[in-house]
């Protein structure tokens, strides 16, 4: 049956083929694992959507990231419970197939595509907007292009190269980031906060907890791209045992990384900002540049200029690192012949998933492109990404229930009602909020590519009872 010996191995502690057998090199360290999970988040993420959730939280954007940072830890929490059982590529993917069954994980991996293969296009769309705004002379489509093919080249020479590279963008994000916090203390010190010091965890208007729910539901979506790291576990050093723990580990910090980074830029921003969040909300026109607005007035141009050109580098490497979680899904599903068995080979030289990686790439510029071009082809996107990434969170979840809660529990192992039931279902219920709150486009393009997922499985199991 497709899928079976990795399905053994799931439970067993085999663990998936080796590089001798045509598989993935482990070759990552903890510090690399760390760097991809936040070269795919972006350490200044909140920039392009902070005037936006200012607006709509009353102006407490920083007490906004914190309560998503700790919604989040509850997706955190049910990826480390499950890397540890199933340290394999495929992420959600593997995981589902061992909490929920081979139907579901298929489904768990067909829903993360959206994820994995557009969070790259847009990432490449938003560094073709930030060239193009720096050298309009050239169309932002073949800014984005350009991105893909750079990248694509530097992930198909090899992981390790490639983190890397991504070490090194990612140490120049942080200096400028620390620039911007530098300077904007230097401003607060001389010639004091626009807004009251406490405003941004308290309001600049009154404070309403409908309004912070409603911000967080859009800040989550800020940390999409952690995850990603789930993906390289077989590609991480050390025995079985060691680079579950790895993973795990390195998730977490990247989550508390990120949490604190956005926290502290999103206060500074707020103290800047001369605009309040009542008159962002009167202006929604205003609100993609409002953070660039607060730091060109406050700090001067260059800063704005700096920023810029920090967040069109960043962002091409941050859909490096989506582009190589794709290949990952792609190869996993692959090799257990949920997708064409082609692409669950890599290359004899690199070791990397090179077939996966060019199928990811030309889907992920056809993407970008066709967003660059249309009038609202950004929004479009997004709107896709959010549901494919939010549905595999809540099978996620699911799946540790499934698996510690249920299967466990039925073979007499021993089953914590607070580890296996209450902290994913309280992980779902917090997805679910968010997808409710999801706009009706987002609703039906992920039926919509559920209901394909559920006709390709039927194909799939017809295939197979025919011995195709």
């Amino acid at each position: 049956m497709p899928g079976a010996r990795a399905r053994t191995s799931a439970f067993a502690g085999d663990g998936p083929e080796g590089p001798e057998d045509g598989g993935l090199r482990p070759s990552l360290s903890l510090r690399d694992l760390i760097v991809y999970g936040l070269l795919f988040i972006a350490p200044m993420a909140p920039v392009g959507i902070y005037g936006a959730l200012d607006a709509r939280s009353h102006g407490v954007v920083p007490l906004v990231y914190a309560v998503a940072t700790v919604a989040m830890s509850f997706t955190a929490y049910s990826y480390a419970r499950m890397i540890r059982t199933v340290p394999q590529a495929g992420s959600v993917y593997a995981y589902a197939r061992a909490g929920l069954g081979d139907g579901a994980g298929f489904v768990a991996g067909w829903m993360m595509m959206l994820d994995y293969l557009l969070i790259p296009a847009v990432a490449y769309l938003f560094s073709g907007i930030a060239m193009a705004q720096l050298v309009p002379s050239v169309d932002q489509w073949i800014w984005t292009a350009i991105a893909v093919v750079l990248t694509t080249a530097l992930n198909l020479s090899g992981v390790r190269r490639a983190a890397v590279v991504g070490f090194l963008v990612l140490a120049m994000e942080i200096v400028v980031l620390l620039v911007f916090i530098g300077a904007a203390v230097v401003v607060l010190v001389q010639e004091g906060p626009e807004r009251d010091w406490l405003s941004p965890l308290t309001g600049d208007r009154a404070f309403s907890m409908t309004a912070l729910l409603g911000a967080v539901s859009v800040a989550v979506l800020s940390f999409l791209g952690f995850d990603a790291i789930a993906n390289f576990a077989e590609e991480a050093l050390g025995g079985r045992g060691e680079r579950a723990t790895k993973v795990a580990r390195a998730l977490v910090w990247c989550l508390l990384v990120t949490g604190v980074l956005f926290f502290v830029q999103t206060y500074l921003a707020a103290l800047l900002s001369a605009d309040s969040s009542r008159e962002l909300a009167k202006d929604p026109a205003a609100q993609g540049s409002a953070f660039y607005v607060a730091v060109n007035a406050a700090v001067g141009s260059w800063l704005e200029t700096t920023v810029a050109v920090s967040k069109a580098i960043g962002a091409a490497f941050a859909a490096l690192a989506g582009q190589a979680a794709a290949s990952r899904l792609l190869f996993a599903m692959a090799r257990d012949g949920r997708l064409p068995r082609v692409l669950g080979r890599t290359s004899p030289h690199t070791k990397v998933p090179s077939r996966a990686l060019l199928v990811s790439a030309v889907l992920t510029l056809c993407a970008a492109v066709w967003a660059a071009r249309a009038a609202d082809g950004l929004d479009r996107l997004v709107s896709i990404v959010d549901m494919g990434a939010l549905t595999a969170f809540g099978m996620l979840h699911l799946s540790v229930v499934g698996y510690y809660g249920l299967r466990r529990g039925d073979s007499g192992h021993r089953v914590s009602v607070l580890r296996d039931w209450v902290l994913p279902l309280a992980g779902l219920a917090i997805i679910v909020a968010v997808i409710v709150t999801a706009n009706s486009e987002a609703h039906w393009i992920g039926l919509g590519w559920l209901v394909i997922a559920l006709v390709v499985l039927v194909v799939l199991r017809k295939r197979h009872v025919k011995g195709v």
